[in-house]
């Protein structure tokens, strides 16, 4: 077993499938099918069940999971430890970061780093939330932005700020620039949401769904739209309300494409956590970029 081994598995995992595995890895699918081969032959066990879907972990893959992540985020340290000494201390830094999150917030941070740290090599992507924590977790990212908190105990999570949202409509709507007394009134409509874990929605969706929830109702129509832009247009077409971050919509409001509902007494926000790995190496630079996030008011 070594770490390429290793490395090939969690692609798999990761992209659910060989073929996904492989362009992730930039190595041709036999390759990669030869490698997790010979990883089971070593093991005597398969790591993998085909469902329609792709692939998922067996009973033997779920094992092997945490243990792989934990050598390879440990050869990840020792790469990163060397290259910061290389690098005067600053060292590199990368940020998995969820889509929704990576906009205006963000870019003042990105400045400032770039500003301090001019020869610093940092690296973004955007990925859901748990995929966030498995880039973390797996030592492939050193630092991570996600909706709300991940209880494993291979990772640090931190809540750092907070992401005000709106529902929004079409300008429209009925009921656009309006309020309503309940979220009852809004029971009927179709609602556009992030996809997330499992095909449920990603949590800038969920703080509302709860909320129905909580007025026993339990089911809500909704379709799984992955771009904030997508779920933009499709709102101002009319084909639905969203759940959006404030500072998404600020320019469509302004200028007339977008409106809002407001529900009396309801104040939707996403806490926003910071993940670090737990005994994880943290260049100086790293360190810095922390600080300065946590400085970050949404």
């Amino acid at each position: 077993m070594d770490a390429e081994a290793l490395r090939t598995f969690l692609a798999i995992h990761q992209t659910g499938g060989i073929s996904s595995g492989a362009t992730k890895l930039g190595r041709s699918q036999p390759a990669i099918s030869r490698r997790i081969a010979l990883l089971e032959e070593e093991l005597g066990v398969p790591l993998f069940e085909r469902v329609a879907s792709g692939v998922v972990l067996s009973q033997a893959g779920h094992v092997l999971l945490p243990h792989a992540q934990r050598v390879l985020a440990a050869l990840g340290d020792c790469r990163a430890a060397i290259d910061a000494l290389h690098a005067g201390e600053a060292g590199p830094v990368s940020l998995a970061i969820v889509g929704t999150l990576a906009g205006a917030s963000l870019t003042p941070v990105l400045k400032r780093f770039s500003s301090a740290y001019p020869d610093v090599d940092l690296r973004l992507q955007t990925a859901n939330s748990k995929e966030v924590s498995e880039l973390v977790c797996g030592g492939e990212m050193n630092l991570g932005l996600r909706y709300h908190n991940d209880s494993s105990l291979e990772l640090d999570c931190r809540e750092i700020m907070s992401e005000p949202l709106k529902i929004v409509c079409s300008p429209s709507h009925k009921l656009a620039g309006q309020q309503v007394s309940s979220l009852r009134v809004l029971d009927a409509e179709s609602w556009l949401a992030f996809p997330g874990a499992d095909k449920q929605p990603e949590t800038s969706a969920n703080n509302l769904f709860a909320q129905f929830q909580l007025l026993g109702i339990a089911r809500i129509k909704w379709t799984a739209i992955d771009s904030i832009t997508a779920q933009k247009r499709l709102v101002e077409a009319g084909y639905g309300l969203a759940v959006l971050p404030i500072s998404a919509i600020e320019d469509e409001t302004a200028n007339g494409l977008l409106a809002s509902i407001n529900v009396a007494d309801l104040n939707l926000a996403n806490p926003i956590f910071l993940v670090t790995r737990r005994g994880g190496f943290l260049s100086a630079a790293a360190t810095a970029m922390i600080e300065m996030l946590r400085q970050t008011k949404i």
